[in-house]
């Protein structure tokens, strides 16, 4: 369990410094482009989840796999509105 807890925290922390150093103007490009990445997360979690066998255990499992699918459906939405901005208005 202490292991499951530190791989979660460690994915946190990891994840925030990554993002606050990606200057504002390209988040957007750059969730577009991560959406692959969020659906290997969603695979991982999944699997973490086939591993855990307490209650702690399967609620951090479904939290990493809620938050992985939020990102994966958060980034198909914001590629669906940037690539409406562009479309030409007949």
């Amino acid at each position: 369990m202490l292991a499951d807890l530190s791989v979660f925290v460690l994915s946190l922390l990891i994840g925030f410094e990554v993002i606050s150093k990606v200057p504002v103007t390209l988040h957007t490009p750059l969730m577009s482009a991560a959406n692959s990445i969020h659906g290997i997360i969603v695979v991982g979690a999944m699997v973490l989840a086939a591993s855990v066998d307490t209650p702690l255990g399967y609620v951090l499992a479904f939290l990493a796999a809620a938050f992985a699918a939020a990102n994966v459906v958060g980034g198909y939405v914001v590629t669906g509105r940037m690539l409406k901005m562009f479309r030409s208005r007949r």
